[in-house]
């Protein structure tokens, strides 16, 4: 006999956790999460690096110090497992309140443990059977292991194990140039381990515009971080502090290092799950296809978070959880169509980048306006002493639309919402390089990059 819900979730991350809590208010909640609450952001991802890198870069600016008029007693040390445990201090509690949250909440039932499913509507954990006329799929994704002969041989750590390590490497390579090897590299080469980078792209963080990826590059390479690209590893042996990477680029070369890290991608969780009782085939890259309302081919069936492809971040995840709970349980009509879905990168220079990037623009047939201003240009950055990247506009020369804003250099991620607010009221380009902002700020720069009053004088 099985237990009957209304709803059933799997998946307790930042799309899974928020969708369940306010579909309870509807009816009875079956909740599925195998491993810890919050997912990925929560537990190895967003909240724990950000943390992880604010350790870092107050270690870089102390080493700074002098160039500020400040002078410290001796060189910098860091202690990394107190960085590990102030982590921990910030994580441990926010997941403990989900918990709480959870336990309190009326209609729902916690199974925290793996399910699969064995016939439409029909899940089973634990040895119980559950079945529901809703099912939401949020499983989210797991780190690729890529297919790097002798690797099943060679210890390595992954960004959920390498949070937790407490001793510093003396040499960490890092296999794969996209988000998380980059924050990853950059972090670790603050804390004092050399790291070299090892990407199989032309470039690094190679879903940015060109620009962004050569000023991250520039950063990098100025952080003493050794940058090869172009470069893919094809075989690894060694033991624990003595790794050997056999790789090929223009010519065969051989790297060695204390530790190595793989973070060469994510992988749908997908193939786990008995999704053919529900008579869904994810698609070749093992994400699940779904329309503008999150619906996938089977009845009453959707899938949110990353586990559907596109977008996937944090903020995309719970807006997927609040169209699919405004469309199912109060009846309106929310869709992602149109959707301005803005992005981070935490490194130094930081990246904050929203819509087209140049190359896209041009393939897409649009006449393009682009409008840069270098932050070396910035009066603000100058006197923070943080003058590396650029903002740049990518605009529709026919309409003054904004297609495009992508931003590496201090606070990016939190000005690049300039274009965000813009572009989703359908401002334009020369309306934002007509707004005043205030003086001396960061923000200037995104005034005069769109052709705005805020350029200093004499330039």
């Amino acid at each position: 006999m099985a237990d009957r819900y209304d709803t059933l979730v799997l998946g307790g991350g930042m799309a899974g956790l928020p969708l369940a809590l306010r579909a309870a208010r509807h009816g009875r909640v079956a909740f599925i999460e195998k491993e810890k609450l919050g997912g990925t952001c929560l537990n190895r991802g967003c909240i724990p690096t950000k943390t992880m890198i604010a350790s870092a870069a107050v270690a870089q600016q102390v080493r700074r110090a002098a160039e500020f008029g400040v002078h410290t007693p001796g060189p910098v040390t860091v202690d990394l497992s107190a960085v590990v445990a102030r982590k921990d201090g910030i994580v441990d509690p926010i997941r403990a309140g989900s918990y709480r949250t959870v336990e309190k909440a009326d209609g729902i039932d916690f199974y925290p443990a793996a399910g699969v499913f064995t016939a439409p509507h029909r899940l089973t954990v634990d040895g119980t059977d559950l079945v529901a006329d809703k099912v939401f799929l949020a499983t989210g994704l797991r780190t690729t292991i890529p297919d790097i002969t002798g690797l099943q041989t060679v210890p390595y750590y992954t960004s959920r194990t390498l949070l937790d390590a407490t001793e510093l490497p003396t040499h960490l390579l890092v296999v794969g140039g996209g988000y998380v090897g980059c924050e990853f590299a950059q972090m670790f080469a603050r804390f004092g381990s050399h790291v070299t980078v090892i990407q199989r792209t032309e470039r690094l963080l190679p879903a940015e515009d060109p620009d962004i990826s050569e000023a991250v590059a520039a950063g990098m390479t100025a952080d003493g971080i050794t940058v090869l690209t172009a470069t893919t590893c094809t075989d690894a042996a060694g033991t624990a502090g003595d790794i050997r990477l056999g790789c090929t680029g223009a010519e065969r070369v051989e790297i060695s290092g204390s530790h190595l890290l793989i973070s060469a991608g994510r992988t749908p969780n997908t193939d786990k799950l008995g999704l053919e009782h529900l008579g869904l085939q994810p698609d070749p890259g093992g994400f699940l296809p779904v329309d503008e309302t999150l619906r996938t081919e089977a009845e009453d069936v959707w899938a949110l978070g990353d586990l559907r492809g596109g977008p996937m971040f944090t903020h995309t995840a719970r807006d997927d959880a609040n169209i699919i709970y405004r469309n199912v349980f109060r009846g309106d009509n929310r869709s992602t169509t149109g959707r301005v879905v803005p992005h981070a990168v935490f490194t130094d220079p930081e990246v904050g980048a929203v819509g087209l990037t140049e190359p896209a623009a041009r393939a897409a047939g649009y006449d393009v306006i682009i409008g840069r201003q270098d932050f070396t240009g910035v009066v603000k950055a100058r006197a923070i002493g943080n003058t590396r990247g650029l903002v740049k506009f990518v605009a529709d020369a026919q309409t003054d639309r904004i297609l495009g804003c992508h931003i590496a250099g201090p606070d990016a991620g939190d000005l690049v919402h300039e274009a965000v607010i813009a572009m989703t009221c359908g401002a334009t380009y020369t309306q934002l390089a007509s707004a005043i902002h205030i003086h001396p700020t960061l923000a200037e720069g995104v005034n005069t990059a769109a052709g705005g009053i805020h350029r200093e004088i004499g330039t």
